[in-house]
């Protein structure tokens, strides 16, 4: 992919914010240098803008180099960096299956860019990859593919996937793997040596336990990552954040144990809701919740609020109707949740 004629003009025409910290190498013994205030009391000094301590533990997870990994205020900051670095307002559109995540859709219509929408196949959402590539045109700059897909839980085989890198080669592709975790398909991130046009996007909010943290990760090329480092707001990741996540990384074996168990108790509460009454269907899931659908979901979903139990209502999105999203929760969550629709029709 040429990123000369992918990425904004103005984008690579623009001289980036530059802080002293970016130009310094190694441990300085006196900071005067950004106007904070002299007094320690472990949080006087702006953070590290590139969060290289994080970055360090992060880049052997995930098999790529610490050039290659983007850090931001949620997955949402990068998200909305795709549309600022790659697509024109007023002129660019990109791509995209519905249903998926919504802040794709939110971010283009903040950023001015045209968003198509391409209906899913209806029973098994599967992606209609000739439909896609009938909105593709020259004025087609991204792609998004959310693997597994929010809200209808399915992940994409690989070879699909990849199917698109070299169908499109000039456009980027972004596949957004928030629930990879939790599915076995592999991650994308193994594709990054050999497709300069992936975007890989993942988080520390579903697997990591980590949602109140807000760090969202997106893997790439050292050229994309670096125009997403050009653009980005200069300590976009706070002290705060960077400290927990340092922790978060130092305990993978957690994280692991906590996905064997999420794992095991959506078989269980998937099994248990088969058998509730107002339950039609349950579709199958490669991440941490379970799309179901329900005889009425509007009714189901304010008897469960008025329980004190919040799920998903998904009935107005497209190809959900009478959907309801219940994400898994504890044991002793789950169980809850069934024995209020079982003795919701009882």
């Amino acid at each position: 992919m040429n990123l000369q004629q992918v990425v904004r003009p103005n984008i690579l025409a623009m001289a980036p914010y530059s802080c002293a910290r970016d130009e310094f190498k190694g441990v300085a013994s006196i900071n005067v240098d950004a106007n904070e205030n002299p007094y320690n009391n472990g949080l006087n000094r702006y953070p590290d803008p590139r969060q290289l301590k994080v970055k360090e533990l992060l880049a052997p997870l995930k098999g790529v180099d610490v050039e290659q990994i983007f850090l931001g205020n949620g997955s949402d900051e990068a998200i909305d960096l795709v549309y600022r670095v790659f697509c024109q307002p007023g002129i660019d559109n990109v791509v995209a299956p519905a249903p998926t995540y919504g802040m794709y859709q939110v971010c283009a219509e903040v950023n001015d860019v045209e968003y198509r929408a391409v209906p899913m196949e209806a029973e098994t959402f599967a992606l209609q990859i000739e439909d896609m590539a009938a909105q593709v045109d020259d004025h087609t700059k991204v792609i998004w593919l959310c693997s597994p897909n929010n809200p209808s839980g399915n992940a994409y085989p690989q070879e699909q996937l990849e199917g698109f890198l070299q169908r499109f080669p000039n456009q980027v592709v972004v596949v957004d793997e928030a629930y990879i975790d939790f599915s076995e398909v592999p991650s994308m991130t193994s594709m990054l040596s050999k497709y300069d046009n992936l975007i890989v996007l993942q988080t520390f909010s579903k697997a990591w336990g980590h949602a109140a943290m807000r760090l969202g990760i997106a893997m790439a090329s050292k050229e994309i990552i670096a125009y997403f480092n050009n653009v980005k707001y200069p300590y976009n990741v706070n002290e705060l954040t960077q400290q927990e996540a340092i922790k978060v990384l130092n305990d993978v074996p957690k994280m692991k144990r906590q996905v064997e168990e999420i794992l095991s108790q959506r078989a269980i509460l998937c099994e248990l809701l088969s058998s509730v009454k107002c339950v039609e269907k349950i579709y199958p899931s490669d991440a941490n919740f379970l799309l179901v659908k329900v005889k009425d979901a509007v009714q189901t979903y304010f008897y469960l609020q008025s329980q004190g139990v919040i799920v998903r209502n998904r009935h107005k999105v497209q190809l959900c109707a009478n959907c309801l999203r219940i994400t898994i929760g504890t044991p002793e969550e789950n169980a809850t949740l069934y024995n209020l629709l079982k003795d919701y029709e009882a």
